[in-house]
């Protein structure tokens, strides 16, 4: 199964292994806003939320001019990359996780900037309903999650 998945793919499996042992519930490629897709939201026992990026090369994280705007969707941002990764051109001032496909490491906390009571309740229920139409989609193949208003 993993030859199917591409490698920012691999790193989320690791980054939602992981967080699950800290009783984070995640979805992956959540859409919070038009024009931007996180690829991991995390959501935790306290009802935190956090947004996770995970870079698989240096090109992918070069190239990546939206990752600013995912800062006002969550409490806390992290980056997601594996161990070669040049870890020197993420910003200080986010978190670092270190994944692979089986597993991952979070190695500094990114800085809390909590939500809006009105935002997180909005974040909370497109969390839910992303996970329950993903839910859906892998019990019934005939179903078309693009279908729904």
């Amino acid at each position: 199964m993993s030859n199917d998945l591409a490698p920012g793919q691999l790193l989320a499996r690791g980054v939602c292994r992981h967080l699950l042992s800290h009783d984070f519930v995640t979805v992956e490629e959540l859409v919070p806003a038009s024009g931007l897709r996180v690829d991991v939201m995390a959501l935790g026992p306290k009802g935190e939320i956090w947004v996770i990026e995970c870079k698989s090369s240096r090109t992918d994280f070069q190239t990546d001019r939206k990752w600013q705007n995912y800062l006002e969707w969550c409490d806390r941002y992290f980056w997601a990359v594996n161990d070669a990764f040049p870890t020197d051109l993420l910003p200080d001032d986010t978190g670092l996780i270190i994944a692979d496909a089986y597993d991952a490491d979070i190695i500094r906390m990114g800085p809390e900037a909590k939500l809006s009571p009105a935002r997180r309740k909005l974040m909370t229920r497109k969390f839910a309903r992303h996970a329950a139409l993903r839910w859906q989609a892998a019990r019934d193949p005939l179903f078309n999650a693009f279908s729904i208003p």
